[in-house]
């Protein structure tokens, strides 16, 4: 069961990763030569830059995809909150390893809102985020206090 949960997991952040490359490919002819590449708290671009920065997120996704595929392989590798016994190694390397590929798709996630909020503010400024960025930040944040709080029940 738990192979199936994770090869369910893998195809699908695999699947996002994809989706965001097809995404920036598709729309990368419609850009203008100068695009937004950061933008203030109010959502206001401060930064602008060549079309080619829209391939940033989808290179960072996939630097992150590989970067957690290797920690995934390896979980002895990973920092833990708590120490590794071996009572308490299979649960942890569990916890980990789940949590590394929800981390995968929260990030993802967060680049394509990005993205796509990058791709219709070149075009419209009045346009708004899909996801706040603070909405996206705080599900980040949630998740790894619920995961220590679940690594610290599994001492």
């Amino acid at each position: 069961m738990e192979n199936i949960l994770f090869t369910i997991f893998d195809i699908f952040n695999f699947g996002l990763l994809v989706f965001l490359w097809w995404f920036t490919i598709k729309h990368y002819k419609t850009l203008p030569q100068t695009i937004p590449v950061h933008f203030d708290f109010d959502g206001k671009a401060d930064n602008f830059g060549s079309k080619k920065y829209s391939f940033l997120m989808p290179v960072l996704a996939t630097a992150f995809f590989i970067l957690f595929a290797f920690t995934i392989r390896d979980p002895a590798s990973a920092n833990f909150p708590v120490k590794i016994t071996k009572e308490n190694e299979w649960v942890q390397f569990l916890i980990m390893k789940i949590f590394i590929r929800w981390l995968f798709v929260l990030i993802t996630l967060i680049f394509l809102n990005s993205q796509d909020y990058m791709f219709r503010y070149s075009c419209d400024e009045n346009v708004k985020p899909r996801v706040p960025m603070t909405t996206a930040i705080l599900s980040v944040l949630v998740s790894v206090m619920i995961v220590l709080i679940i690594t610290a029940q599994f001492k």
